[in-house]
């Protein structure tokens, strides 16, 4: 047949459908270029998960969040980040101490009880949006964690400059008080502490920016809600920091199980003072306990050698709230 024969001097019939073409789905320089890989369903216009991520994002905005959802276990390099309390009773009771959430998360179909009920009307009362999301988007989020239908986005706590507390110390009516905390790691100590100094007109909590437990919701929820009454500071560098509240007139008193002064004879109750707590293990650090003015420690006369670290900063400040009144 002429044009497709493949004899010698045989020519090709012109629109014969031999061979690569140029046309819509062409190649080389008319070709159309792909579209790439298909994005998340975040991200498609119209798809219900992007829907519920703008509405997500915009709760965020309102309340003052940053609008990204993480785990409990916070992303590398993201120290400040903003977490999700996971599972029913933990949500009602970040609910119930009035943890400043963003967003609740309900999944579709859960079995309702009382404390889903519960957290649907803290959070209608509290104004935070409630957003009902399939249940593969909450196992998705809680990366294998339990969340029993139920997640809470919390967002990062705004911490003060250590100078602020010293300002609004010296500018309250009564002596100044400042809690530091070094190196105490347990949020849940943390919180107790926050909520031991707001009960004991303490000015201010101060805690290193480093290798200590921060104001996370666990912190919060263990502050029964004090963590909002209170500001809480972080140092870059806490020795540096006491050094500068020494300057400024504080009497430094580390609390220590071999103080050399016992909490009977404390005769600096009534001054400006920095009562500075260590961690949960070992304590004072050396270089914090040197910068101390005093170390002070608790008479015990039961079998027990030491108290809990938050428990001992209580007892301190119970202390210290007794004789000021006096």
């Amino acid at each position: 047949m002429a044009g497709n024969s493949r004899r010698q001097g045989a020519v090709r019939k012109a629109g014969t459908k031999k061979g690569a073409v140029v046309g819509s789905g062409g190649q080389r320089r008319r070709a159309l270029e792909g579209k790439g890989p298909t994005p998340p369903a975040e991200q498609r216009p119209g798809h219900p998960a992007q829907k519920r991520a703008a509405a997500a994002a915009k709760a965020a905005g309102k309340f003052g969040g940053s609008g990204k959802v993480a785990g409990r276990r916070k992303r590398s390099g993201d120290d400040d980040g903003p977490e999700t309390v996971f599972g029913r009773n933990s949500v009602v009771e970040c609910l119930r101490a009035g943890v400043p959430a963003t967003a609740l998360y309900v999944a579709q179909a859960t079995n309702a009880d009382e404390r889903v009920a519960e957290a649907v009307r803290l959070a209608a009362d509290a104004g935070i949006a409630i957003l009902e999301v399939p249940k593969i988007d909450l196992d998705r989020m809680a990366s294998g964690a339990l969340h029993q239908g139920l997640a809470l986005s919390v967002p990062p706590y705004e911490y003060a400059h250590p100078d602020e507390l010293l300002e609004i110390a010296q500018d309250s009516d009564r002596p100044p008080l400042i809690v530091a905390l070094d190196g105490m790691t347990d949020p849940r100590n943390l919180g107790a502490v926050i909520r031991s100094a707001t009960a004991f007109g303490a000015h201010g909590v101060l805690i290193p920016q480093r290798r200590s437990a921060g104001v996370t919701a666990v912190a919060w929820r263990t502050s029964a809600g004090t963590a909002a009454h209170i500001p809480v500071a972080r140092a870059t560098n806490l020795t540096r920091t006491l050094r500068e509240y020494a300057t400024a007139g504080l009497m430094l008193a580390g609390l220590d199980a071999d103080g050399r002064v016992s909490l009977d004879e404390f005769s600096l109750a009534a001054d400006p003072l920095a009562i500075v707590v260590g961690s949960e293990g070992r304590g004072l650090s050396r270089l914090v306990r040197e910068t101390c003015d005093v170390t002070v420690s608790i008479p015990m006369i039961g079998p027990a050698e030491s108290l809990n670290a938050s428990v001992a900063a209580g007892v301190l400040l119970a202390e210290v709230a007794r004789r000021r009144r006096h």
